[in-house]
């Protein structure tokens, strides 16, 4: 029998398949879904990275690391002072991150040579090229603030590295750890079809068919695909712990996987809303489809004050729809115990309590808890009937949020 071949001129979306994602279709990627918006500056700046990835990426990444550092605006001449005084106290306030963007140098190399006045002078002259150019492209005004236009050019950067991590680890588009989701289970095959997701083609059952029928390649008429049963629509809504613990790294793995979590969701036809909370409810987005929404406000998280969970979990319930046959799902992320209210190791499980009653269900991720924090949160998941996860490695944050997303099981 003739071999049946998959046709040798495929189209991009069967190199998408057939061949890993090089760093111009990432960008095309990021350009296909954040083009969303009818907005000419925005259009000008995908158009920015997609022909200068590298140069603006540094640019944004700068104005996404002073918003981590919870720095609206940063002097030059601070940042300096501060480097040749100390440059330990330096990085706790800046961040390393910023600290190496911002002078193209790394950490090892500003604190052996920071003494030097030869060094110094260049790295004077490194921050305030940095500085400059930011003005001259209007990522922040003549008084240092962030201009919308950074902004946005922070929210491509956060989009595009993550994006990057996603794909470097292996598990774009993947089921994490292959557990059944509650956003749909893969239980029934058809006949894979143009217009199917290649994400959902039944590699195993359609290599089986080819063999079945002497083929030595699998062909088009081959192809199976499975097909999700419908669970009915799903709401998920991102907590985020913003208060100053979370400062510097922490929180932009917490952004980082927001977006992960977002882009996942939403190309699954699931809703995300998003909570960022510290001593109060700082910003609440209602359960969206809209990503370049979602984007936009988890770059300008800061973190700041205490953490009041109790706040976070009463303004989740009023974000649900009042209806039967939905998941409603939150998932937390927090590095701390409730310090906020009067009592608010009470007021916590109480809120737990009455979110469980309004069909909620509640996970958290602790990071970095001591022992007390991971016991509180484990009442919170038992009476939230959730899943509690524990960080120790930050890096691997993203692909614990997505185990979430792909593995909550049915209660």
């Amino acid at each position: 029998m003739a071999n049946r071949n998959v046709p040798s001129e495929p189209d991009s979306e069967d190199k998408n398949v057939e061949t890993s994602l090089n760093d111009k279709k990432k960008l095309e990627q990021a350009e296909g879904f954040l083009g969303k918006r009818y907005d000419e500056d925005y259009d000008k700046l995908m158009n920015s990275v997609l022909n200068n990835e590298k140069e603006v990426l540094e640019e944004g990444g700068i104005i996404k690391d002073v918003l981590n550092q919870n720095l609206s605006s940063f002097s030059p001449n601070v940042l300096f002072e501060h480097l040749v005084k100390d440059y330990k106290n330096a990085k706790n306030i800046y961040g390393e991150s910023l600290l190496r963007q911002i002078t193209g140098e790394s950490s090892e190399a500003l604190e052996k040579n920071m003494k030097f006045p030869e060094y110094q002078r260049q790295i004077n002259m490194k921050i305030k090229k940095k500085v400059m150019d930011l003005k001259r492209k209007g990522f922040i005004t003549k008084d240092m603030d962030i201009t919308e236009k950074g902004y946005e050019l922070a929210s491509l950067a956060l989009y595009v590295q993550e994006l990057d991590h996603i794909m470097s680890k292996g598990f774009m588009g993947e089921h994490i750890h292959k557990e059944k989701s509650f956003y749909g289970g893969n239980e029934d095959e058809k006949i894979f079809r143009k217009g199917d997701r290649y994400r959902d083609i039944a590699i195993k059952r359609s290599i089986d068919i080819a063999i079945r029928r002497g083929h030595t390649q699998i062909g088009n008429e081959d192809l199976r695909a499975f097909e999700k049963q419908s669970k009915g629509e799903q709401y998920i809504v991102y907590a985020i712990d913003a208060s100053g613990s979370m400062k510097g790294n922490k929180v932009d793995v917490c952004k980082k996987a927001g977006v992960a979590l977002s882009y996942h969701a939403i190309e699954n036809k699931d809703k995300v809303g998003l909570i960022v909370f510290g001593e109060d409810v700082k910003d609440a987005i209602m359960p969206t489809n809209n990503f370049p929404l979602l984007l936009r406000t988890i770059t300008r998280i800061k973190a700041a004050k205490e953490t009041n969970i109790s706040d976070a979990l009463k303004k989740c319930i009023e974000m649900f729809p009042n209806e039967e046959n939905i998941t409603k799902h939150v998932l937390m992320l927090t590095d701390a115990l409730p310090t906020s209210g009067e009592d608010p190791f009470k007021e916590t499980l109480e809120q737990v309590s009455l979110s469980r009653s309004h069909g909620i269900t509640i996970s958290v991720v602790g990071i970095n808890l001591d022992k007390d924090g991971e016991e509180f949160a484990k009442k919170i998941v038992e009476i939230g009937q959730g899943k509690f996860y524990v960080v120790n490695d930050v890096d691997e944050l993203d692909r614990i949020v997505l185990t979430d997303y792909y593995g909550f099981s049915e209660k």
